[in-house]
Parts: C-alpha cells; sequence; structure tokens
C-alpha cells in the first residue's frame, strides 16, 4: 500500500555573510512549506553563511555566526513539527567540513558532511573545507557549543557522518552538490540500502546550456534506482561572477514531478511534491491510504538565446539592488558588445516590471530603494529603464555617422537616458602634453605613422573614454540632481578576452561586465532574439555592420578598422579555438592535429598551423590583461577568466619554440605526404594506363587472327 509525503525543496536568494538576511530567507522557506503540509524542508548548500563567502569561510567568526543562525532556527516556533535540512560550515576534530544539518522540534538529528568536493572551474571547496573520506562510517559530534551559543543536541553527542535517516515510514539520504555529479554518486549505494528519498542541496552556478545536464542526471538517479529525488540549489548573485539560477525539482521514478523557477527575482521559490540509520519517531506520511498517481511534467528548456536574456539580468539586478548604487551607466558604441549589454540591462527591467505587476513586494520595495523614491511604482520597462540606465555615445573624429545614430536609436526604443559626448578635446589634451615634452607628434599608420604610433592613438582614446565613463557615473545624477551614483557596465565578449582584443584600462574596463562570458556568435543570436521577442528593430542595421573599434581614421567617412582583420582571425575560429584551448586542454601542437582535422575542407595544413600560432602568440601576449579584467558574468565553458576558473600564468614565452616546432615538424610530414601520395597517385595510374593500352593491344589482336579467313 502506497504512502503520501509532502516534501519541500527550496531554492533561496542567499548572500555570503549576510547572516540575517539569510536567516530571515530561510525561516520564511520553512514557514511557507508548513503552510503547504510538507513534513520535510530542504535548503541549497551552506545557506545559513552563503555559499561564496571564499576565504572568509577561514574565519571562525563564519563558524560561530552559523552557530548563532543555527541556534535561532532551533528555538523558532516556525521549525516545529518538520524535518529541516540545511547547510552550513562545521569544524569537527579541528577539521572544516561542508555540511548537512538536519534538525526536528528543537533537536539536532544528524550531521552530514560533504564526502566529493567540488575543485574544478569555478570551485575551490578543497581551500576550505576537508572531504568526510569514511565511508558508512559515523563519529560522535561531542559538541556544538561554542562559547557564545548554546545548541541543543538529540543526546549528549549527535552522529556525524555518512549516515541517513531513518523515520517510522521511510528513510532518507543526502547527497550534496557535486556528489550528484559524480561517477560513484553516494545515491546508488543509499538506494541499494532501502533509501527511498535522496535529497540534494547544491549550490550549482548557472552556465549556457548545463540545465539539461543537471535534470538528465536527476531523472536517471531515479530511473535506474527508483524513489524519489528532491534538488534544492542556490539562486541569484551571492556576491561574485557567478549567478544561481535556482532550478528546485522533485522526480519520481525516473520523471519530473515538480520544478521551480530556472531564473527568477523571488528570494523564495519552493516545489512540492549498510547505511547507518538515525532513528526518529516521526512520520513523513499523512493518515490517508490512498497515493494518487505522480503526474510527469515536460520541461521546457529556455533558448540559447532566452538564457542570455534571464540569467546576466538576473545577475545585474542582484549586483544592483546589493550595491546602494541608482543604476547603470553603459558606454554605447552602436555596435554588437555594447548593444548586447544594453539589452541585458533592458531585459532586467521588462523582469522586475513583471514582478512588480505580479504582486512581488520584495522587488517593489528594492526598486523604491534604488531609485530613492518611496513612492514609486514603475509601470512599464522603458519607463524603468530611463530611471535606472544611462547611455552615451562617445564621438572622436573617427566615428561614423552611423554608429552615431544606431547607438541613439537604439537608446531612444529602450528608453534609456542618452547622451553624445565628443572626447576629442580631451584626446588632443593628451597628445598636447606628451608632445610639450617630448617635442614629437605621433601619427596614425594611415597618415604614414608607424605601428607603435597607431597603437598608441588607439589607445588613448579608450582610455580616455574610460575615465569619461566613470566621470560621468559618478556626476551624472548629481547635475540632474538626483541622489547615487551608477555602476560602469563593460562590453567585452569571451573571445575577445581569449586574445586580449582589447586596451587595457579602456571602456571596456568597468564595475561589472554582463557579457564577458558569452561568446561574439551567440551575442548576435541574442540580438536577434531581442528584435522579435522585445520589438528592438534598431538591432537589424547593428547586426548588419561590420564589427569595428572604430580607433583609425575613417576612410572617405566610411570605416576601414574592422575586429577580425584586426585580430588576424575570425570570430567563429577564435570560438573554436577556445574551447579547444580550456575544455578540450589542447596546448598549441594538440589544437593543430585536432583542427588539421576540424578544418580540412577549408584550410589547409600550413594554414591551420599558422591561425593556431597567431592564436597563441596573441593569447599568450595579451594575457596579462586578464589579470585586470573586469568582473564578468561567468557564462561559457571556455572562459578565460583569471580571477578564478582559468588558473595560468600571465607571463609566457611567446616564442613557445618547442610546441611551435612540433607543428612545424607535423606540417612537413603532412607536406611530406601528400607529395608522396601524389607520386604513387602519378605512379600507379600510368601503370594502369599502360596496361589498359596493353590489354587493348592484345584484343585487336585477338580479333584480327579470329576474323582472318
Amino acid at each position: 500500500m502506497g504512502r503520501k509525503v509532502t516534501l519541500a525543496t527550496c531554492s533561496l536568494n542567499q548572500w555570503a555573510l549576510d547572516f540575517d538576511g539569510n536567516f530571515e530567507r530561510i525561516l520564511k522557506s520553512i514557514d511557507v512549506s508548513k503552510s503547504r503540509g510538507a513534513k520535510y524542508r530542504l535548503g541549497p548548500e551552506l545557506e545559513i553563511c552563503g555559499y561564496g563567502c571564499g576565504d572568509h569561510f577561514y574565519e571562525s567568526d563564519t563558524l560561530l555566526h552559523s552557530f548563532q543562525v543555527l541556534k535561532k532556527l532551533l528555538e523558532s516556533p516556525s521549525t516545529q513539527d518538520i524535518i529541516c535540512d540545511v547547510g552550513m560550515p562545521i569544524m569537527h576534530h579541528n577539521v572544516r567540513y561542508n555540511c548537512r544539518v538536519l534538525f526536528l522540534n528543537r533537536k539536532i538529528l544528524l550531521i552530514r558532511p560533504k564526502m566529493m568536493m567540488a575543485n574544478h572551474g569555478n570551485y575551490r571547496e578543497l581551500r576550505w573545507f576537508s572531504p568526510w573520506k569514511k565511508l558508512r562510517c559515523v563519529s560522535l559530534h561531542p559538541s556544538l557549543r561554542p562559547k557564545r551559543v548554546r545548541v541543543r543536541l538529540s543526546t549528549d553527542t549527535v552522529p556525524f557522518g555518512d549516515c541517513v535517516l531513518s523515520t517510522k515510514d521511510t528513510c532518507i539520504g543526502s547527497e550534496i552538490c557535486a556528489e550528484l555529479w559524480s561517477p560513484r554518486s553516494p545515491h546508488v549505494d543509499m538506494s541499494l540500502d532501502g533509501v527511498e528519498i535522496i535529497t540534494n542541496s547544491s549550490a550549482s552556478h548557472h552556465e549556457l546550456r548545463k540545465a539539461d545536464a543537471r535534470v538528465n542526471l536527476i531523472m536517471s538517479a531515479t530511473h535506474k534506482c527508483g524513489g524519489i529525488y528532491l534538488y534544492a540549489n542556490q539562486k541569484g548573485c551571492d556576491g561574485d561572477r557567478l549567478y544561481y539560477d535556482g532550478c528546485a525539482m522533485l522526480a519520481v521514478n525516473g520523471d519530473i514531478v515538480a520544478r521551480g523557477a530556472q531564473f527568477s527575482l523571488d528570494d523564495v521559490d519552493l516545489d512540492f511534491k549498510p547505511c547507518h540509520r538515525v532513528k526518529v519517531d516521526f512520520s513523513l506520511s499523512g493518515d490517508g491510504v490512498g497515493l494518487p498517481t505522480h503526474q510527469p511534467i515536460t520541461w521546457q528548456f529556455h533558448t540559447l538565446e532566452e538564457e542570455i536574456s534571464l540569467g546576466p539580468a538576473c545577475w545585474l539586478w542582484d549586483y544592483l539592488r546589493r550595491s546602494g548604487q541608482a543604476g547603470f551607466l553603459v558606454p554605447l558604441s552602436g555596435g554588437v558588445d555594447s548593444s548586447s549589454t544594453a539589452c541585458i540591462v533592458y531585459s532586467m527591467c521588462v523582469l522586475v516590471c513583471r514582478a512588480v505587476q505580479d504582486g512581488n513586494n520584495q522587488v517593489l520595495e528594492d526598486v523604491r530603494r534604488v531609485v530613492c523614491d518611496p513612492s514609486y511604482r514603475p509601470q512599464e520597462p522603458r519607463e524603468l529603464c530611463g530611471r535606472v540606465f544611462t547611455t552615451c555615445y562617445m564621438d572622436s573624429e573617427n566615428s561614423s555617422e552611423d554608429t552615431h545614430n544606431r547607438a541613439k536609436e537604439l537608446a531612444n526604443q529602450i528608453g534609456s537616458t542618452h547622451m553624445t559626448i565628443n572626447i576629442e578635446l580631451a584626446v588632443k589634451g593628451m597628445l598636447g602634453i606628451f608632445s610639450l615634452v617630448t617635442g614629437k607628434l605621433p601619427s596614425f599608420r594611415a597618415n604614414g605613422g608607424s605601428d607603435r604610433e597607431n597603437l598608441a592613438l588607439q589607445n588613448i582614446q579608450a582610455r580616455i573614454r574610460m575615465v569619461l565613463a566613470y566621470l560621468f557615473a559618478q556626476l551624472s545624477l548629481w547635475a540632474q540632481g538626483r541622489p547615487g551614483g551608477l555602476l560602469v557596465l563593460g562590453s567585452a565578449n569571451v573571445d575577445e578576452s581569449l586574445t586580449g582584443y582589447f586596451t587595457k584600462y579602456d571602456c571596456s574596463s568597468a564595475d561589472i561586465n554582463p557579457i564577458g562570458g558569452i561568446s561574439k556568435t551567440d551575442l548576435k543570436s541574442f540580438l536577434h532574439y531581442c528584435v522579435d521577442h522585445f520589438q528592438l528593430h534598431s538591432l537589424r542595421g547593428i547586426l548588419a555592420a561590420p564589427p569595428t573599434a572604430e580607433l583609425e581614421p575613417l576612410m572617405e567617412g566610411q570605416v576601414s578598422q574592422t575586429d577580425e582583420t584586426d585580430m588576424g582571425m575570425t570570430y567563429a575560429e577564435l570560438s573554436v579555438m577556445g574551447r579547444l584551448r580550456k575544455i578540450s586542454k589542447c596546448g598549441p601542437y594538440s589544437m593543430f592535429c585536432k583542427l588539421i582535422h576540424t578544418w580540412r575542407e577549408t584550410l589547409s595544413p600550413t594554414q591551420v598551423a599558422v591561425t593556431v600560432k597567431h592564436f597563441f602568440r596573441r593569447y599568450s601576449v595579451n594575457r596579462h590583461k586578464m589579470t585586470t579584467i573586469t568582473p564578468s558574468y561567468h557564462a561559457e565553458s571556455y572562459s578565460p577568466d583569471d580571477n578564478r576558473f582559468d588558473l595560468r600564468p600571465f607571463l609566457y614565452n611567446t616564442r613557445w619554440s618547442l610546441q611551435f616546432r612540433c607543428i612545424d615538424d607535423e606540417v612537413g610530414w603532412n607536406s611530406m605526404g601528400t607529395e608522396l601520395f601524389l607520386l604513387l597517385f602519378s605512379i600507379t595510374f600510368i601503370a594502369i594506363a599502360f596496361i589498359f593500352m596493353y590489354n587493348n593491344e592484345q584484343v585487336d589482336k585477338s580479333c584480327s587472327i579470329i576474323l582472318s579467313p
């Protein structure tokens, strides 16, 4: 006979070290869970202190404050008559662990430490935590009583280790984030030992095209083993480059039966629907004998373009409302990159207006605080955009009328406060200072100057734009008589970062960058989506124009400089080589060996060799720029972000002597092989022709014999 249980899995928008705020969100999720009849509530990983604390995990204060929050949770009436599963760091025998704490009616039942750590890509858990390596082994935690905290245990000690919870009617086991992704996931052995409900508390960041992998893993877990799988995830920006996309879900026997929002501005989002056993006199199931059949739901995955529209927009909103600033400023050039940044801000305004219309009072309070108006209520995205978003076109003598008009038209369609700023006076002033000191005045290459002069003249324009962007961000609202300042947004994409195709400390340097982890190809697809979804028809002209920095003189009023010519490779080629470098872990030689097959239809081995060498020279020469890159939204698994994700040197021997020599040898072998093939083919052809001619001659002779009288 079946039994019915009501379980709650929660996605919370926690904030690193915001202990009071985190406590309130946890308590709210418990209240909502109980109001809907749940007997078990699961929250995200390290939800009490926040996942992104970094080296604050080393501090005893972080442990102390986590216990203080745990004590408040234990003593709260809201946590009575429901099993609460919360995450926090715990020191056990002087070793720091990432733990789940399960408690009921003011008593801690068990502590389950994480056994498999996330220590790749964006994650550094082994830096702060140790994994629990004693499978099927349980220790007794002697005390949860820091000097300033008194926490009540189930007994004088509490089980600590690889254990599960056995209620009167079922058995519950825990996984923590990365353990689900492991080849030997704990849920397999737990299921074989009779555990019926598996829970997973995660802090899994959003990455383009990642959601389907996560869903498939959870469906597979219950398809193989049966039972129920609860997944809870962190959501929002907790103070870093990452955005956690929530997406809580519940699977039963291989089917997803409930899910939470993947991108949402709500702070709390809920979904319903031999191991060492810690027994508890408590039932999850109700008194009813009937068990309604669970109904599978069809998972609607977001398209790539929708993910770009939603993920970075939610990240920007969290950053804005938590930074205390009054809005954003973007230098809008009329190109794909800055237009993409502007469209993501507009998408943020769409999400905020929709949330307010849906009655989300938290979002309304945040909006009013951002615009410094306690009576303000946003009516539509363009109007909100005008309050929180400023764009500026920074004109120079190298700027074309086309880009000026494209920037102005887009700003008008999204409703941003738009300015045109001419930078020529500042450029001439800087060059005047240089000329006064050195007695020399540099010239562009088009005017007879050297490459060094040409590059310096481009860089001075870009850096002046950065200085002006920060000046206007700090003072433009002051000039209008409005309080607050603006956050400067960057617009350098992930592909340009690979080869350092930007000026260090130029207008790509900003406070944060929503597109720094997104490829140029994907950004173009996103803008096509914005044309149809947001009716931003001005983007068609931006998409049709060739990408250009507009830092060199115009030729007869037309742009003569293009990005792909300057880089010496296409954006499509950059994207492929970026994935091979990071995801496939290819050096110059192995990249060449792969690409001679991938690009065999379009490039010869010699051309592939030239392209690969050029890529690695540009990458290594400009790698130092990544040490000062603007913090960017993480979206791609081949991001070159030096802060955490892509830890590599920034001073290289840019000759790559051995690596390039191996490529040259391989090209030589390929060329020799081609020549040998042609030689053998020619010999074979001549031999076949000779045999054919000989056979024909023999046939003619035999025919003449037969026909002779």
